[in-house]
């Protein structure tokens, strides 16, 4: 755990975040005196219980699913 003085982390607060992200703690001094730790958030668990393809076979697509309503919708268009 590195300490550095809050002059330094304003001058390199980008550096210091990427440290960070990859697992270091940072602790922020002003006039040698800690003030702030700076830690990486914790990851959220990867949900596995989704998957793809999981809906398949309960619901059925119509044949014309891509052309259902097409007059209807031709004349909302053309103000019929």
């Amino acid at each position: 755990m590195e300490t550095v003085n809050i002059h330094d982390a304003k001058t390199h607060l980008s550096r210091l975040v990427d440290r960070v992200a990859k697992g270091e703690t940072v602790i922020i001094a002003k006039a040698g005196k800690p003030m702030v730790k700076l830690v990486p958030l914790e990851q959220p668990a990867v949900d596995t219980s989704r998957r793809l393809g999981g809906l398949e076979g309960r619901f059925k697509i119509p044949d014309d699913f891509d052309t259902m309503m097409a007059d209807e919708i031709a004349e909302m268009f053309n103000g019929k």
